[in-house]
């Protein structure tokens, strides 16, 4: 069965950010161009099968990518990623040392709550990094809901899981003793940089 016959969906039957063919295709030029941009060196969270590990390292930015799915590290090796088996919550190498922390492809929502994500992304940068958060479009303010992944008659157990849309990350980022630095619309997808709060702010590339 085909990558695209996976879903996932809320426990309301809604369904959720999910685009695991663009997962394993090349990165297109407009997101190599905004990848291309960050500062080095970063941490990918949630790395998946090592899409964005790969653009990067082909820019030569120094980038780790972390996700707990054995499957999803062993793939991004495959790719030639430096991958680690890791929750963003477990102890991590290079804690308060990393330019950039990504948040990409519906990441944001991981555990259900998006001011704890933050504050741990949060503390892995250096002062005066920038934590990169991909959120949902204008309209869209936020929610927590319980989401599982479906596959035929196959689903995984429900998790926790959060939705997070642009006009309310600014909210949320200040609950983690965050600002708002920037927001970029690439592809009709939109990328939010957040630092630390008083944080000087760094000019865009």
């Amino acid at each position: 069965m085909s990558a695209s016959s996976l879903v996932f969906h809320d426990d309301g039957a809604r369904p959720l950010q999910f685009h695991p063919d663009r997962w394993h295709a090349p990165a297109s030029d407009a997101e190599r161009q905004f990848l291309g941009a960050l500062a080095g060196p970063v941490l990918d969270v949630g790395c998946g099968p090592g899409r964005v590990l790969d653009a990067l390292a082909r820019r030569r930015v120094a980038v780790l990518g972390i996700d707990p799915s054995p499957t999803a590290v062993a793939l991004a090796r495959r790719r030639g990623g430096a991958a680690l088996q890791r929750s963003v919550f477990d102890p991590l190498p290079g804690t308060g040392r990393w330019e950039t922390v990504l948040l990409l492809d519906g990441n944001i929502g991981i555990g259900g709550d998006p001011p704890r994500l933050l504050r741990r992304c949060g503390s892995l940068i250096r002062p005066g990094g920038e934590v990169v958060v991909e959120v949902e479009p204008p309209g869209t303010s936020w929610r927590r809901c319980r989401a599982r992944l479906e596959r035929g008659e196959v689903s995984s157990p429900w998790f926790p899981w959060a939705v997070v849309g642009r006009d309310a990350i600014g909210d949320l980022a200040r609950a983690a003793s965050l600002d708002v630095r920037r927001i970029v619309g690439v592809e009709r997808r939109w990328f939010v940089s957040l630092a630390h709060a008083g944080a000087e702010t760094r000019a865009c590339a």
